[in-house]
């Protein structure tokens, strides 16, 4: 595996087709600053501009997968009359934006406590594998403000518009098995064994059909937001287009010959 850092706070390595982006706080549960955001936001770019990355892992350093907003800094910030600093619109934004976007899918180890925008980060990746430490906790009224980072939207369709009024009002910590019954995690792994799982979904993925994974979530959030008919007329244009892949010819034959089909992603 190679390594090649956006910055201290934030890793970022290479292997097996798998970017694997690592907050590297772990003093402070990986709780993100402005430096941090930023490097976080180049990270996710980095990894869906690079045609070498099939499959992208984000995870947290330490205890905590990331407990969201440095809070010591916002309270610098409110002091300052700085307010939020326009954070929402110039981070979270942006990196909920790339990382529901890009053309290859998302796994996210969520090693222990995700609060706030840290659960919201991990809502917004395709798969969840949670330690069977981890906590999830909608923070957010529990300092006064509304969700962000997506959480609205994410989260009511892993676990229905009633069960996400009820996580976002009263932030109450769900704990991971509790958030396997809600449909918020996809599998809970032992503590000292979670990123070697989510590694192993992750390396799954990159080995599979990209453009066919990248179609499908692109139908996913299509469907829901458009009527039947709608999303009959997107199935059919990105059936067209995956049907034109190397990786659908290569894959055809394979299944004729009686093989198993070998991704190149392409």
């Amino acid at each position: 595996m190679t390594a090649n850092d956006v910055a201290d706070e934030v890793r970022y390595e290479i292997g097996e087709g798998v970017a694997t982006i690592t907050l590297n706080r772990p003093d402070a549960m990986n709780s993100l600053t402005t430096s941090m955001k930023s490097a976080l936001l180049a990270a996710v770019e980095r990894a869906r501009d690079d045609a070498s990355v099939r499959a992208v892992l984000l995870t947290g350093q330490g205890r905590g997968f990331c407990a969201g907003q440095d809070l010591r800094e916002h309270a610098e910030h409110l002091e300052s009359g700085r307010g939020l600093d326009d954070t929402v619109r110039r981070h979270y934004n942006p990196i909920v934006r790339t990382l529901t976007t890009m053309d290859k899918p998302v796994v996210a180890a969520v090693n222990g406590v995700a609060a706030g925008a840290g659960a919201a980060l991990a809502f917004a990746c395709d798969f969840r594998v949670a330690s069977d430490k981890a906590k999830f906790a909608m923070a957010f009224t529990g300092i006064g403000l509304a969700p962000d980072s997506g959480a609205s939207w994410t989260l009511q369709r892993l676990v229905g518009p009633a069960r996400a009024r009820e996580l976002l009002l009263l932030g109450d910590a769900v704990d991971a098995g509790r958030a396997l019954e809600l449909g918020l995690v996809t599998r809970v792994a032992p503590a000292g064994e979670v990123l070697t799982v989510a590694r192993e979904l992750a390396v799954r993925l990159a080995q599979g059909p990209t453009r066919a994974y990248a179609a499908t979530r692109r139908a996913l959030d299509y469907a829901a937001t458009h009527s039947l008919s709608e999303a009959l007329d997107l199935e059919a244009e990105l059936q067209d287009e995956c049907a034109a892949t190397a990786d659908h010819a290569a894959a055809t034959k394979a299944f004729l010959n009686k093989e198993r089909p070998r991704f190149d992603g392409r």
